[in-house]
């Protein structure tokens, strides 16, 4: 596995510009900087942290490929259950809230809304009676519209 990290001076807890691929490359900088910073330190930077050496980094890499993955069913806080799992229904199920729908729509209903549905009707019929219109009654009329609309010249 290729490596992407560096080896940085860090002088009073913070970096410096002092970056190198290679160690020896920074030592004689850092010799120099600890005469004035005695707390000037090299550290290796990879993967966005900071380690004390390479070696330490790949191990650390290596640890955390073979720790244990989360199982597929995982979320983050609380049940680590799919919310929406609770709404999902077997085919069986569907199957059978299809099949009571459809009798309910055909059979007359069951008083839910829909079609058909609804409290029966001072008169003994389904519905609203409000809502229904006269048997004799023809399409309901519509609006007239303009084949398109008019365009409007330059200003």
């Amino acid at each position: 596995m290729p490596r992407h990290g560096h080896w940085v001076i860090f002088a009073a807890n913070a970096p410096t510009a002092f970056r190198a691929k290679h160690r020896e490359t920074l030592l004689p900088t850092l010799k120099q900087l600890q005469r004035t910073q005695p707390d000037a330190v090299m550290r290796w930077f990879d993967g966005g942290r900071l380690w004390a050496s390479p070696e330490e980094a790949d191990e650390a890499r290596r640890l955390r490929r073979l720790a244990p993955k989360r199982p597929a069913g995982w979320r983050p806080g609380g049940e680590h259950r799919d919310p929406r799992a609770r709404f999902e229904l077997s085919r069986d199920e569907k199957r059978a809230r299809f099949k009571r729908r459809l009798q309910s729509r055909f059979a007359g209903g069951d008083g839910k809304s829909g079609p058909g549905g609804g409290p029966p009707a001072p008169d003994g019929k389904r519905g609203r009676g409000w809502t229904q219109r006269p048997a004799g009654a023809g399409p309901r009329s519509r609006r007239l519209r303009p084949a398109s609309k008019p365009k409007r010249g330059p200003k």
